[in-house]
């Protein structure tokens, strides 16, 4: 049992409510539209039961991969920085032979859940895999790296639409997008944390290119282009009621995190990075998902 919650505790396993809830909105999207167009004497429940379950493994293992493979890569950095030194690899409670191994693994059973899922999942898997692995790399070169942090966690909606339908869709990339903007935003609060060691180490971030200041508005802006999305999507999904109290909930806490993050004051980061991210997220799957059956 302590093994796994190292393992678990590496990954930051609590941090998959952030992406989750969009996975599964993406999931029921999917299941509604294919109801729509399939008529099936097996309930729906039955009859995606196998997509649902290998779009949780997908989700969990393509995560686990990226989170791992990204402190294994940045194990030496971690080791310097008094924030992040007592990590599991820099205090030397998991190996980083180990952590590459268990990357290598995640990586092996989310290609294979893809296999079971269907062609163009498959196909695709490499594509995921290099997106969430390579942002391990970019901020040796580039402050964008928070834009591909959110591009990675937005392959969530849209993978698990295409687990069930097969194909793209305009309503799935709405909510993609704004996982973009929003994971950009709330990670740009996060690093502000780092500014002055980032710098030291010629690690590239927004915070550390711009000054915290000037990065927190960026951060303001990103969160106001996710905050577009959502509404474009509830008009072009023709959502109701339930759908826009999930929109209110969602940018009260965008709103929220922005009130209580001051460049000069950066006690409430934690607070606002898991706190509020993670409300917005499970309410507004909630919510979304609801709506979707109800309406």
């Amino acid at each position: 049992m302590t093994t796994v919650k190292n393992y678990l505790s590496l990954i930051k396993f609590s941090h998959t409510i952030f992406a989750l809830p969009f996975a599964l909105i993406g999931f029921f999207l999917g299941v509604v539209r294919m109801q729509s167009h399939i008529i099936t004497a097996v309930p729906y429940y039955i009859f995606y039961g196998l997509p649902f379950i290998g779009v949780l493994i997908c989700m969990i293992t393509a995560r686990s991969a990226a989170m791992a493979f990204n402190r294994y890569l940045d194990r030496t950095f971690d080791a310097k920085n008094p924030r992040t030194a007592i990590r599991e690899i820099p205090k030397g409670i998991i190996s980083a032979q180990s952590a590459l191994r268990f990357v290598i693994l995640n990586c092996i059973l989310f290609i294979t859940a893809t296999y079971f899922i269907n062609t163009i999942c498959f196909l695709l898997s490499p594509v995921a895999l290099f997106v969430v692995l390579f942002y391990s790399y970019t901020k040796r070169f580039t402050a964008l790296c928070h834009l591909v942090l959110g591009l990675g966690l937005s392959l969530a909606p849209i993978g698990a639409y295409l687990a069930v339908t097969g194909r793209f869709d305009i309503l799935p990339l709405l909510f993609s997008f704004a996982v973009i903007f929003w994971v950009s935003g709330f990670d740009i609060i996060y690093a502000l944390q780092d500014v002055e060691f980032d710098q030291s180490q010629h690690l590239y971030s927004i915070p550390a290119t711009i000054g915290k200041n000037k990065a927190l508005h960026v951060s303001e802006l990103l969160h106001l282009l996710s905050t577009a999305c959502v509404i474009a999507a509830g008009f072009y999904g023709g959502f109701h009621f339930i759908y826009w109290i999930g929109i209110g909930v969602f940018c009260g806490m965008l709103l929220y995190q922005h009130s209580i993050v001051k460049p000069n004051d950066l006690k409430k980061v934690n607070l606002a990075f898991m706190t509020a991210n993670g409300v917005a997220s499970i309410v507004f799957g909630i919510l979304v998902i609801t709506d979707l059956f109800l309406n």
